[in-house]
């Protein structure tokens, strides 16, 4: 009866963190997807649009980040670590929608780059 127990809880373990791994892949892709809309920006008509569309995007990845990061650890009583990572990032994602908004391009270009190295780095140790 306790192997099965260990077995199911191995499950889940395994189950939340391919959730984690899908959500940070997700994450990565929408902040890369946003360096190429800063680009449309700067040479097309709808790339303000589409870098809009795509900051809301990205926001939701990192909101689901921290869903996938708390579901990873409370099953399975492990490392807090990917919940502050998380959360970590979900703070700079805020702080880059509001230097975003507020045109402030001398920080938001560099902190987006930061955000691209670092989920990237969280992928990798994934």
């Amino acid at each position: 009866m306790a192997t099965q127990v260990t077995a199911t809880a191995a499950a889940n373990a395994q189950r939340g963190s391919s959730f984690l791994r899908i959500a940070i892949a997700l994450q990565t892709l929408t902040i890369f997807v946003q360096a190429v809309s800063a680009g449309l920006l700067l040479t097309s008509s709808y790339g303000e649009t589409l870098h809009s569309v795509g900051a809301r995007v990205m926001y939701g990845a990192s909101m689901l980040y921290v869903l996938a990061a708390v579901l990873a650890w409370k099953p399975g009583g492990g490392s807090p670590r990917p919940v502050w990572h998380a959360s970590g990032f979900l703070a700079l994602a805020s702080v880059q929608v509001v230097l975003g908004i507020a045109h402030v391009p001398s920080v938001h270009l560099p902190l987006g780059v930061l955000m691209f190295g670092l989920s990237v780095l969280s992928l990798a140790r994934r």
